[in-house]
């Protein structure tokens, strides 16, 4: 047996032609195709794509543990502010409380002082008042003394003597001179 009795009778060269443009337009058909298809699976890979970014964004939005620290953080950031103030409130009572202890310590202290004073002087004057009666006394004793002894006194010089009324200063028979007062 012969190969050319086995194998089939050969095509022509119009029929293979025909055959390999149809295989040719079949192979561009599938080729737009596939990428029509590929087409259509990118633009589901995007829309999965989206589709799970927001998932996760709703999923992070409703999460109870993220969504409690995104309070906090604006409650803190809206109550940073008033701390700082009720701090720098604080502390100025504290400067306030702190002056007015220092005041009131002053306050106490010159209290202390003046009611000391006060004591003192009254001690001084319950010694003059003890001694009253005897300056009394003394005093008396003095003008005693001065109308018994000033007008002697006085008579020994000439120019006191003069300044007493009615008195003139003369010399006696032995030749001393004396303070006298004359009467009319």
């Amino acid at each position: 047996m012969s190969d050319d009795a086995a194998s089939p009778a050969p095509f022509s060269d119009g029929e293979l032609r025909e055959t390999l443009e149809r295989l040719g337009n079949l192979v561009l058909d599938m080729n737009d195709y596939v990428q029509e298809q590929t087409k259509a699976v990118n633009h589901a890979t995007t829309a999965a794509n989206e589709a799970r970014r927001a998932a996760k964004a709703t999923q992070d939005q409703t999460d109870p543990d993220q969504y409690a620290e995104y309070a906090v953080e604006v409650i803190d950031k809206r109550l940073e502010e008033r701390m700082k103030d009720i701090r720098q409130t604080a502390s100025d009572l504290l400067k306030a409380s702190s002056y007015t202890r220092e005041v009131l310590s002053k306050v106490d202290e010159d209290r202390i002082d003046t009611q000391r004073q006060l004591w003192e002087r009254e001690q001084k004057l319950k010694q003059w008042k003890s001694r009253w009666p005897l300056l009394g006394l003394g005093a008396l004793a003095l003008a005693i003394v001065m109308t018994l002894t000033l007008p002697a006194f006085l008579g020994t010089t000439n120019v006191s003597c003069e300044l007493m009324v009615g008195y003139a200063w003369t010399s006696t028979t032995t030749g001393t001179h004396i303070c006298v007062r004359y009467n009319e």
